[in-house]
């Protein structure tokens, strides 16, 4: 597993994408060098200090040459509404990071799919930069406001297919309509979004016997494996109930979907 480091990292920007959804840039050298797909950051928000708790958020990208880290976050609550007003250059952030289990890279020569729910797709861009291939992206969104990322993708050189629920974007319907008509030619299928969506992809994939993986968004409170409030069920066949909770700040947010108990 790549190092992990408590730093201080000052703004470079935060800019709005479309919407609620922002983009956030900070220097973090050290984060930078050492991210992995899938892992992410744990953030102390300056100027809210009645909120203890850090915030996780995916490492959508890591620049070594400027030494940044990339966040895409979308203004839901408090935090980060919060979050959005913080402008100034230079501000410093402190940093947990890189936390959590990563997507682990296909063969050098196997191409593989994406699938990205709203802004899942942030957690899913480092791995499309990092491939020897790049993989065929699936975004899929409720409209078009929620379709993201898809210039950076196709800049990568990716094959970018959209579906949104109302038909703003793409296709009518939902992301996995997409799925069904290149799924039974890939050598894995990396996956993240909405629950519901990540248990249609499992439903979809796993009679067919291609690896998935999946990124689970669960809240984090320490994001170190100390508090057991991102718990997820797992299979354990050591366990008498064949089952067993596993901290998903440490064992995942990544996990083989197959040792994934849907309820």
């Amino acid at each position: 597993m790549p190092e992990k480091y408590q730093i201080n990292a000052e703004l470079r920007c935060n800019s709005t994408i479309k919407g609620d959804y922002r983009k956030l840039e900070l220097h973090a050298p050290e984060i930078a060098e050492s991210a992995q797909p899938g892992q992410f950051v744990h953030v102390k928000l300056p100027g809210l200090e009645h909120r203890i708790l850090r915030r996780p958020f995916s490492i959508c990208d890591a620049n070594l040459a400027t030494g940044t880290i990339t966040i895409v976050y979308k203004v839901v609550g408090e935090g980060t509404a919060h979050l959005a007003t913080i402008q100034k250059a230079g501000t410093v952030f402190n940093l947990l990071g890189p936390l959590g289990k990563p997507y682990e890279l296909p063969d050098a020569d196997e191409r593989f799919v994406i699938v990205a729910g709203g802004y899942g797709c942030a957690a899913t861009y480092l791995l499309a930069k990092k491939a020897s291939v790049k993989p065929l992206v699936l975004i899929g969104g409720r409209s078009s406001d929620d379709i993201l990322l898809v210039d950076e993708y196709q800049t990568l050189g990716c094959d970018v297919r959209i579906a949104t629920n109302d038909g703003s974007q793409g296709r009518k319907g939902f992301v996995t309509e997409l799925l069904k008509d290149c799924c039974g030619n890939t050598a894995m299928v990396a996956a993240c979004g909405p629950n519901p969506m990540l248990k249609a992809v499992s439903d979809m994939i796993l009679p067919l016997n291609i690896p998935l993986q999946i990124s689970l968004d669960h809240p984090m409170c320490c994001g170190i494996g100390a508090c057991f409030a991102c718990v997820v069920k797992v299979r354990d066949n050591a366990s008498p109930d064949g089952w067993r909770f596993s901290r998903s700040c440490l064992e995942g947010p990544v996990y083989d979907a197959r040792e994934v108990v849907w309820d």
